[in-house]
C-alpha cells in the first residue's frame, strides 16, 4: 500500500484524476470499477475537463440502493449518468451498476458477478470510504470473502448520506446491493480517495489499524497494488506520514505527479 497526502482536496482530487487517465490512455478498453459521492464529483468532473476518451472502456460501480428506480434523482445510476456518463464518449451499454430493483436480489447480484468476470474482472477499482469504515456498502461485521450481496445499512451510513435525501434520514433507503469486499479486493488496482477532517480517524483506522470486519476499509492492506489518496486533512491521524511522504517524494513511478 501507498499513501499519499496532498496539500489540498483540490490537489488530492486531481492526482486521483490523472492517476485513471493515465490508466485509461495506457489500456483504452480498461475495466474500470467506480464510485459515488461528493467528492467523486469532482474527479469525475477532472476526467470530463480533461477530455479524456471512455468510447472503449467498461465500468462497473460498486453499489445502488434496494428500492430506488434508475430513474429517482437519488439513484447512483441518476448519479452517474449525470456526473459523468453523459458527459463522455462512454457506451452506456457497457455501464453497470447493480439491480436495486430486481424481484430476486440474490439472483440480481450472482449475475453481477457473472458480468464482472465475463468481463476479464476489474483492472482499476476507485473507492471511496465511509464514516462507518465501509467500502461499497459493506457496512462492520462485512466478511473480506463476502461478494455482491444486499446489505442492511447503519444508522451511521443513512445520517451521512441523508443529506443527499433533503436532510432526513427517514428517506434514505435501508438496504443497498453492493459489491463484496472479496470482490473488491480482486481488482488489480484500488485507488482511495479521502478528504476532510471528518475521515481522518477512519482514514488512520483503515490504513494503520488491524485488519478487522468491523472496519471494512481496512481490507485494503490485502491488496498488493492499493494507492490511498487523502488531503492534508484527512492524514492528519496517520501515524507513518513522515515514510510515506518519503515514498511520494523519492519513488520513480511518482516523479511525474509531483
Amino acid at each position: 500500500m501507498e499513501v499519499i497526502t496532498r496539500p489540498s482536496v483540490e490537489l488530492a482530487v486531481d492526482l486521483v484524476a490523472r492517476l485513471l487517465a493515465d490508466r485509461i490512455a495506457a489500456n483504452p478498453s480498461i475495466v474500470l470499477g467506480l464510485a459515488t459521492g461528493r467528492t467523486m464529483e469532482r474527479v469525475y468532473k477532472r476526467l470530463v475537463d480533461s477530455g479524456t476518451s471512455f468510447k472503449r472502456c467498461r465500468s462497473f460501480n460498486l453499489d445502488e440502493y434496494v428500492g430506488l428506480p434508475e430513474s429517482d434523482i437519488h439513484s447512483y445510476r441518476h448519479y452517474m449518468q449525470t456526473h459523468l456518463f453523459s458527459k463522455v464518449d462512454i457506451d452506456e451499454a457497457n455501464t453497470h451498476i447493480p439491480d436495486g430493483n430486481a424481484v430476486d436480489l440474490n439472483d440480481a447480484a450472482e449475475r453481477y458477478e457473472n458480468l464482472i468476470s465475463l468481463s476479464g474482472g476489474i483492472e482499476v477499482q476507485l473507492l471511496g470510504i465511509g464514516a462507518a469504515g465501509h467500502i461499497g456498502f459493506n457496512e462492520p461485521l462485512s466478511s473480506i470473502m463476502s461478494r455482491t450481496r444486499a446489505k442492511s445499512l447503519t444508522p451511521t451510513t443513512r445520517a451521512q448520506n441523508a443529506e443527499m435525501f433533503g436532510g432526513d434520514i427517514n428517506n434514505v433507503p435501508k438496504r443497498a446491493l453492493t459489491m463484496g469486499v472479496g470482490t473488491i479486493l480482486d481488482a488489480r488496482e484500488l485507488i482511495l480517495l479521502a478528504t476532510g477532517s471528518a475521515k481522518a480517524s477512519i482514514v488512520a483506522k483503515a490504513v494503520e489499524g488491524p485488519i478487522t470486519s468491523m472496519v471494512s476499509a481496512s481490507a485494503i492492506q490485502l491488496h498488493p497494488n492499493c494507492k490511498v489518496i487523502v488531503d492534508e486533512a484527512a492524514a492528519k491521524e496517520l501515524q507513518g506520514r513522515e515514510y510515506y511522504d518519503f515514498v511520494f517524494e523519492n519513488e520513480p513511478e511518482w516523479s511525474s505527479y509531483q
